[in-house]
């Protein structure tokens, strides 16, 4: 993998990150929004898990490979391009923390998006890290 492999896949991970931290922004702000509404449940966005999975297979190559000679047989092995990855909306069906079926804390969803601000901040950052070096390199 040359120099510009791993700085384009860098940039690519760190703006998909940056993506679904602005996605996760609305969606937090939606929780916020429908913290009195009876019966509403929260949401949250479902990323960097399945980015992660995503990631490791290209490092889980098994020593021996099956080789498939029919289309109907199974893969011991199938790596996932974490390009596919999609942020994914998940609903919180389980908890209630009031009596009308509403399960939003607006404190809790204030820390999240606290926590989301301060890692799109931490990608913003690492990104332009990144174009910093390569600004030196070709100076």
């Amino acid at each position: 993998m040359g120099m510009e492999n791993n700085f384009s896949r860098t940039i690519d991970l760190v703006h998909r990150a940056m993506d679904a931290n602005l996605m996760r922004r609305d969606v937090i702000a939606n929780n916020l929004a429908n913290a009195t509404v009876p019966g509403f449940k929260r949401s949250d966005l479902s990323f960097e898990s399945e980015l992660k999975r995503a990631l490791d297979t290209e490092k889980q190559q098994p020593a021996l490979e099956l080789t498939q000679t029919d289309s109907r047989h199974i893969s011991n092995w199938h790596k996932r391009d974490y390009q596919e990855v999609q942020p994914r909306r998940v609903l919180d069906y389980v908890s209630a923390s009031k009596n009308n079926g509403n399960n939003v804390d607006p404190e809790q969803e204030i820390m999240r998006a606290v926590e989301n601000q301060l890692l799109y901040t931490l990608l913003a950052q690492g990104g332009s890290f990144e174009f910093s070096q390569i600004n030196m390199v070709l100076r």
